[in-house]
């Protein structure tokens, strides 16, 4: 102790603060380390101070161009045994740039800038839009950047930790010593920061992060990291973004036009790791290049506008399939690199696929490495469990009350569109957010100032979230996974909705999959099932959804949840797609879906591709991919999709044999199809239908021709009508109604 105390009477500064240093409590080192002007018994001049574990001599030497005597070597005096030099320079006017050399115990010697001689990254304008929650581009500020300040490249940190004693970045770079490399807090805004010179794009870092809170000492991935490494590794990747060159400029100038609610929109739902596997390679996953090629093209031939993806952020459990994200900025490893999934992107818009990303703001695993607990406090979530934690799921809730957390997720949701050309997010489990009560028993919730069960920070965080996206990206969609009866999700904020673009159909899904899983003669006690959703169709923006979440869990996949033999199973999935076609909305279909996977989707292992060797599983695929035709080329199919004037029923009453017939139409007046759809397996000659005029009305589709492996019951080429009026219409015509089929006609002009 003797020893140690003659050692720190030679210093220039405050023992306690060196101290401090030493046992890496200090908030601001650069109060301390770097150079500084100093004063002692009326002398001035500069002293060099420098923290510096394990080194056994230290030395500053003067850079190029600083001044008198560049290239001077500085002899540092250790001041404390554990590594503190100083050097005090009297008679020095001025700071001036320098690096440090140092030498080892081993003798090896090393010189670098020292990073605490370094001015300041963020300026005060940031820390002031970062501190109110209004800088929606928080990651172009926070997390890691390769920059260059004073002319020495480097990398920028920055991170909000407002409850830590310390915040250190650790890496491979300095042995993972939390030590080395303390971090400065700038003011009350919570934020810390460093320019760490010399590190590089690739180098591996994390956050380690002292707590004011019983000193709890956490290793924190970067919230904002742009890369992050492969699982079961957690910490983040220094990545530079701006290297891939894009070549989607017609696409992003076409999409506000591609994206129209008057355009069509038939989705292919894809989980990246299951899609398509290699087998003969210990059935590795598909890269995002490799699935550029084969999986753009697979969509693209059968006829989808856009691919809808299963989340592709950063996620540690494979079982969670994206649902669990640590990584809010980082596309996962699994599958390559950012430009990796950049040239992905790039690849759908060049081949006219749009591409939408599962976003998930509603909750975030409680793994050790991320948000969890972050500054030693519930930092991004509720400490109450009543508001903070997902029974459920095992994971906690965002708080919305707190700017910065919103400002992160808003700045999450933009980052996907800015960096990465996303063409819209569908927003998971809205209905979580949305009330507060969720899956909670009495007393397992805490109701709002009002005593109701909605969470207002969450709707005012959607509306938000939704203004914002859509200001800033005109023609990229938001689309809300929401279950319940929530009024207006996809109208306007400014007429009380919540502001999205479109919502999912799951009452649709629910009481469709119901009705088809009856064996047919029960059928007509559950009409209700197939007509009901036409009460609401235009109460909201629809999209029609056969998802992942019905092929999973027990489920078991579509084709297995239709009744009766290998035949009408095939024949009710044709009519199940057929008529969803018809019906008004946008379209979703999980993969698998299209040429009936007879095995319940798992994440673990490639779909059921070797079934395309066998006929019926063929022709399925192929009433999909000319389902998607016509859906394309008829814009009575799509074009007033959310407005009452594009569909007409025929007749929905026919309950004792399961068939119902009606119109959809297009802003032309006489442009217009008619479906009749009988969902038994008995053919019904001479079935008289009402139509709207004396035509020739050509069959387009019929789902039993022999082309899609049905029976071949058809009304080849088509029927005339005459003017015999019938279910209320002027005319109509006789049809042969195929079993489990559904008939699609248009008017000859």
């Amino acid at each position: 102790m003797a020893k140690r105390g003659a050692l720190l009477a030679k210093t220039t500064a405050p023992v306690e603060e060196i101290l401090q240093i030493v046992r890496a409590e200090h908030s601001d080192p650069f109060h301390v380390l770097g150079a500084h002007p100093i004063e002692v018994e009326r002398k001035r001049g500069i002293a060099i101070r420098a923290f510096l574990p394990g080194v056994q001599k230290a030395w500053a030497v003067r850079t190029s161009g600083s001044g008198a005597d560049p290239g001077a070597v500085i002899a540092l005096e250790r001041i404390y045994p554990d590594g503190f030099f100083e050097a005090a320079l009297f008679g020095e006017t001025h700071v001036f740039p320098y690096r440090l050399r140092v030498r080892f115990a081993d003798g090896s010697e090393r010189e670098f800038e020292d990073p605490y001689r370094f001015p300041p990254v963020l300026s005060d304008y940031d820390l002031h839009l970062l501190g109110e929650g209004t800088h929606h581009r928080a990651y172009e500020k926070l997390g890691a950047h390769v920059t260059a300040v004073e002319g020495v490249r480097g990398v920028g940190f920055a991170v909000w930790a407002p409850n830590a004693r310390r915040v250190s970045v650790v890496g491979d770079f300095n042995q993972w010593d939390g030590r080395r490399h303390p971090m400065r807090v700038r003011g009350s805004t919570g934020i810390w920061e460093l320019f760490l010179p010399g590190l590089e794009d690739g180098d591996i870092y994390k956050f380690e992060i002292k707590s004011r809170e019983a000193n709890h000492l956490g290793l924190k991935a970067d919230p904002y990291a742009f890369s992050s490494e492969l699982r079961p590794k957690t910490a983040s990747i220094v990545h530079d973004l701006d290297r891939y060159t894009w070549h989607d400029q017609e696409w992003l100038e076409n999409r506000p036009r591609r994206q129209a609610l008057s355009a069509p929109m038939a989705i292919y739902e894809v989980h990246l790791g299951s899609w398509q596997r290699v087998p003969e390679e210990k059935n590795r996953v598909l890269t995002y290049r490799e699935l550029a090629e084969r999986l753009v093209a697979y969509a693209h031939e059968a006829g989808f506008t856009h691919l809808q993806l299963l989340p592709v952020m950063e996620h540690p459990l494979d079982e969670s399939w994206g649902y669990q994200t640590t990584g809010y900025f980082s596309p996962t490893s699994r599958f390559g690199t950012p430009e990796d999934f950049m040239a992905f992107v790039d690849y759908c818009h060049q081949h006219n696929v749009g591409v939408i990303l599962d976003w998930v703001p509603a909750h975030f695993p409680s793994d050790a490495h991320g948000l969890a607990f972050f500054d030693g406090t519930h930092l991004y979530d509720h400490f109450d469990p009543r508001r903070g934690e997902h029974k459920d799921w095992g994971t906690r809730i965002f708080n919305y009350g707190r700017s910065e957390v919103c400002n992160f997720l808003w700045s999450s949701a933009l980052f996907w569109l800015d960096k990465y050309h996303a063409d819209g997010l569908r927003v998971d489990a809205v209905a979580s957010m949305l009330y507060l009560d969720y899956s909670r028993q009495p007393g397992e919730w805490i109701p709002n100032r009002y005593g109701g069960n909605e969470d207002l920070e969450a709707i005012d965080f959607l509306k938000k979230f939704n203004e914002v996206v859509h200001h800033d990206h005109p023609g990229v969609l938001t689309i809300a996974e929401e279950s319940t009866a929530w009024g207006g999700v996809s109208r306007p904020t400014y007429l009380g909705g919540l502001g999205f673009s479109l919502k999912w159909n799951l009452g649709w899904m629910h009481d469709t999959l119901l009705y088809f899983s009856k064996d047919s003669i029960y059928r007509r006690y559950h009409h209700n099932n197939l007509t009901f959703s036409l009460l609401y169709a235009f109460s909201e923006n629809f999209v029609l959804v056969l998802s992942h979440d019905e092929v999973v869990h027990g489920k078991g996949s579509l084709v297995s949840k239709m009744p009766g033999d290998d035949w009408q199973r095939f024949a009710n999935l044709r009519a199940l797609l057929a008529y969803m076609y018809g019906h008004p909305g946008k379209k979703l279909l999980f993969m698998g879906g299209e040429f009936g996977q007879w095995a319940e989707w798992n994440s673990n292992q490639g779909l059921e591709w070797h079934l395309l060797e066998y006929e019926p599983h063929r022709r399925l695929r192929q009433l999909v991919c000319d389902l998607n035709r016509h859906y394309r080329a008829e814009p009575a199919l799509h074009e007033i999709d959310f407005e009452p004037s594009g569909f007409e029923w025929i007749d929905f009453q026919d309950v004792d044999n399961s068939v119902v017939a009606f119109l959809r139409r297009s802003h032309d007046s006489d442009d217009h199809l008619v479906f009749v759809c009988n969902f038994t397996p008995v053919p019904r000659h001479g079935y008289r239908l009402g139509v709207p005029q004396a035509r020739f009305y050509r069959e387009v589709l019929n789902t039993d021709a022999a082309e899609y492996g049905g029976s071949g019951v058809t009304n080849p080429p088509g029927r005339e009508a005459i003017a015999r009026p019938w279910h209320n219409k002027p005319c109509s015509l006789e049809l042969t109604l195929p079993p489990f089929g559904v008939v699609i006609l248009k008017p000859e002009k």
